[in-house]
This record gives structure tokens, sequence and C-alpha cells, in this order.
């Protein structure tokens, strides 16, 4: 019988720290302490340093590659330098199934804080692309609901940088309900805070509800798209094969649709013309727009304006040249360049006050009101009036567009929703004619009788029920017809019709013009009109909502 022996034991010696056992030594592990702050700061720091770096150098080259900037440069490039601070960075989604338990990222998909443009505080989300493609979930929106809840809460204006693909497939109906509470907010917030949104990438589906309830919309080309069905659905239901560009970029946008405001060709000038705007508008719908020194001298005379303009009523000329001559160092922001180009709406400073333009374009459709112009114009009466902006109406209108497809399409609906916007403003309301108003056009780009406050024109005016020639082929058609000259008969009688009811001092006569004045006074005049109703307050009847025309 063998006996196994056990193994000598192996004698340890103990120093200090190390230990000495068969010749070999090894250290002792500390025994574990507390952790320091110092050792937790570095932790934040390592953790914000990941956070804003985002998923990797990889997806932002591949976003760079795409033409387009990632969430934080934008957001750089919109605010003051260093003003950003950062609310939400470390939230991650929640959600299980379909591999989403490994794919979790800090800000989960969403950048969204507050910061400053020239100086006034500002919230701002900002989609990253990187990061489930910008998708929707139950935390992305959580973020930018409660980013939403800060800036109507402060009466702070909201800036989204849109550049996502719509609801997170994998959450499901949370994703859905997300947009519900971002639409909800929206509204909410409608006319009490400006609501900018920048369209940088696509949006699709539900998603492309939310900018369109906002105030402003401005797209880059190439890179933004916005459409409730995509190109591969369209193909489905109706054949029709179409580009994601052409469907829903910013060139169908800017001139078929009228959805978006602003088109631009790279991001920089897009935040750039975004700040821009910011400094025109004031915080919320209790303060006055800014009003900044520009050193035009508001007496400047206009001497040239009048070359400008042509007197034959029927001579067309670009109104933008008008004016450029009238507003602050000629800068006129404008709102939907390329829609509806008959009537100009847009922004700009008249003795360092922010004034909203509305005028006709006699160098497109000779001015007159159809249903695009009537739309847009209305649209933008609203957003001025919201906003305590002053309104300038410079009118040179022959009348409504006639024809049998805008009877159809609803020009008396959709005129109605000009008229009614004027009505309901009670900011200062100013218009100049400059040359002609017709029939009801005349009454819908705020005349006196609907509310201006003040009313100028130019000494070549002539408002009236309509053209001379046609009002004489109404009033003498039997007299002309029984003419031995009807030629001749036509001429008199229509050069009487305007000596009786067409000169240009007809309607001051009876208060409906308050002042005929030269052109060249013209920015003078307004000048002191704007500074004299600065203060006008009106008390509106209580009722929960008006029901205009929708």
């Amino acid at each position: 019988m063998s006996v196994v022996s056990e193994p000598p034991a192996v004698k340890e010696t103990v120093t200090e720290n190390w230990v000495t056992a068969d010749n070999r030594l090894r250290e002792v592990p500390p025994e574990p302490g507390p952790v320091t702050l110092p050792e937790r700061v570095d932790e934040l720091r390592l953790r914000r340093e990941r956070a804003r770096g985002g998923p990797g150098a990889k997806a932002t080259e591949a976003q760079h590659a795409r033409g387009k900037l990632t969430a934080r440069e934008r957001i750089e490039l919109l605010l003051d330098p260093g003003s950003f601070s950062e609310v939400g960075a470390f939230r991650r989604h929640r959600a299980t199934g379909f591999g989403m338990e490994a794919k979790k990222h800090d800000t989960d998909g969403v950048v969204t804080g507050w910061g400053t443009v020239d100086g006034r505080t500002v919230f701002v989300y900002a989609h990253d692309f990187r990061i489930f493609g910008g998708s929707l979930g139950e935390a992305h929106a959580d973020k930018i609901h409660k980013v939403m809840d800060m800036a109507l809460a402060a009466k702070a204006p909201l800036i989204s940088l849109n550049d996502g693909a719509g609801a997170r497939i994998q959450e499901g109906v949370t994703a859905l309900a997300g947009y519900g509470g971002i639409f909800k907010r929206i509204v909410a917030g409608s006319g009490v805070i400006p609501q900018i949104s920048v369209m940088l990438g696509p949006c699709a589906g539900g998603a492309a509800y939310g900018p369109s309830l906002s105030d402003v919309i401005f797209m880059v080309r190439g890179t933004a798209q916005m459409f409730i069905t995509g190109p591969d659905v369209v193909q489905t239901v109706t054949g029709e094969q179409v580009s994601m560009d052409d469907l829903g970029g910013a060139g169908a946008h800017s001139t078929k649709s009228g959805v978006a405001t602003f088109v631009y060709d790279d991001e920089e000038s897009c935040l750039q013309d975004v700040r821009y705007l910011v400094s025109l508008l004031p915080s919320n719908n209790q303060e006055q727009p800014p009003v900044v020194p520009t050193g035009d001298d508001p007496q400047r005379s206009l001497d040239d304006l009048a070359d400008f303009v042509p007197a034959n009523p029927n001579q067309a000329y670009d109104m933008r040249a008008v004016i450029a001559e009238i507003v602050d160092d000629g800068d006129f922001l404008e709102f939907f360049e390329h829609w509806a180009g008959n009537v100009l709406v847009g922004l700009a400073r008249i003795d360092g006050q922010t004034v909203g333009i509305i005028a006709n374009q006699p160098a497109v459709l000779a001015g007159v009101l159809d249903i695009g112009a009537s739309e847009k114009a209305a649209r933008f009466v609203q957003f001025c009036d919201s906003f305590n902006i002053a309104l300038v109406t410079l009118v040179d209108v022959p009348g409504f567009l006639p024809g049998v497809d805008q009877e159809h399409n609803g020009i008396i609906r959709h005129g109605a929703k000009l008229l009614y916007a004027y009505c309901a403003a009670s900011v200062p309301r100013i218009s100049v004619v400059l040359r002609k108003a017709y029939g009801g056009a005349y009454i819908v780009m705020d005349s006196r009788s609907i509310g201006a406050d003040l009313a100028f024109a130019w000494p070549v005016n002539e408002i009236a029920v309509m053209g001379a020639e046609g009002a004489a082929n109404v009033i003498f058609r039997r007299d002309i017809a029984a003419a031995a000259d009807p030629v001749a008969t036509r001429t008199e009688l229509v050069e009487s019709y305007k000596d009786q009811l067409m000169h240009p001092y007809y309607a001051a006569e009876r208060g409906l013009v308050d002042e005929v004045v030269d052109p060249a006074e013209t920015r003078a005049v307004l000048a002191s009109a704007l500074k004299s109703l600065r203060a006008k307050h009106v008390a509106l009847p209580y009722r929960k909502h008006g029901n205009p025309p929708m």
C-alpha cells in the first residue's frame, strides 16, 4: 500500500505591503477605501466628454459626408459663444427588445438646453442624426417636452434644429405619444413665444406637423425634406415616381406648397439668419420688439422714390426697390420670397423699430390678390399681431384675380382670411396707397374702413370700386353704344369718371385717407406715425377665440 504524502506548506512572510512566498514577491492589494470627491469629479468629466463626443468619429464623418453638421456644431453656430447650458446629457432610453438593450447612447439622440442670441435667452433642441438617426423615442421626447415647458415658463423663444428619421419604430406607440406631447406644447405656446423650426435633414410622417405648427420654418436645400408620405408610399398608392427632394425638399416647399418661410444653400448662412430673425422679435407676446438704433436718419428724404414708381397705373415696377428705400439701411428680411410673389411680406426696421411690411408686387401678376397671396399675407399679419409688431401696408392693387379656378378653389374663403387677420390685429396699423387700390382688394389691404390707424396716399393714387375703363363700360354702356363715335365717347366718359371719382383727393375729402403725402416724405411720415402709435393698446372683448375662415 503506497502512501501519498501531502505537499509541504509554503511559509509566507508578510513585510509591510509585500508577501514573500517560495522566494516570489507579490504586492498585497490595499483594502478598498471610500471613493473621493475628486475621483467622482474626474468620472463626471469623462462622462461629459463621452456624451459630447457622441457615438464616435466614424459617425461624425458620415454626418459630414452627407453635407450636414452635427447637432452640437449647429448649436455652436446658433448661440453666442460659450452660452449653451445643456440639460439631459446623460439621458438614455429604457426600451427592450429588437436589440435595443445593447444600444444605449447618452443624450438618446437629441441635445437640449438653453443659451443666448445677442445676449437674450433662447431655448433649443437639436436632433443628433448620428444616434438612432435622430429618431424620437420615449426618453428623446421627454427631453424635448422638458425644454419646451421651460421655454414657455421662462417666456423665451424656442428653436428646434430638426434632423430626425421620425418615430423610433422599436419603441412603438410610446414614440407616437411623444409626438403628441410636442404638438400639444407647440399649440400652447402659439402666439405666446416665438417658435422657430430649422429643417436640416429629413422630417417625415407625423413628425412634419411639429414644424408646420410653429411660427417660422427655415430649410436648407439638398439636405432637408418634409413630407407626410415618402416617395415609396406615393409610388405604391398613386404610381407616381418622385425623388425625396422633388417631393418635399426646400425647392418644393418654398415655391409650391408655401410651407418653407426661408430657404438657404448651406447651414451656416441659415443659422446666421435665424439669429437675425430673433434680433427682430420680442422674447414673448408681453414684450415689445427690441428697438435697435441703426444710425439711418428717420427724416431722410426719399428723393429718388418717385422715379421707381411709374405714374401709369398699368406699368410694372419692383416694389422691393420701394421697400429698400423706406426701411433702415435697406434691410428687409423677406418671408416666403419664392411663393405667391404677387405680394411681399417681411420684417424690417424704421427708426430702429421692428415693423412688418405687407406690399403688393406690381412686377408679378400686376400685384393682384389671389388665393396664394391672400394666405401668405394673412399668415404674416397674424404672426406680427401675435408679437406686437406694427404693420405697414404698401398698396398698389388692381383687385382680386378673376377666373374659374380661383372661384372654385375658394378665393372667397381664402381672401376672407386676410380680411379677418387685418380686422383682428390690434397692433399699430398704417397703410400707404402708392398708385391704385380698386374694389374689394382695396378694403382688404388694411383700409381705414377695417381699422387702419392711419391711411396715407401718394398724389397719384386712384382709390375706386374699379378702374375707370371698366367703370365707364358699366355705367355708360348704352351711351357708348348709341354714340356716333363710340371710341371718342368712351374716352371722354372715362376721363369724366376719373375727374369726378378717382382724383387723388377724393378719398381724402371723405376721411378715408388721412393725408396725401409727397413720396419723398414717406419714410419721415411713417417714422413719425410709428412713434406716435408705439404705446397703442386695444381692450379686446372677452371671447374664447375667434372663428376665422380656416
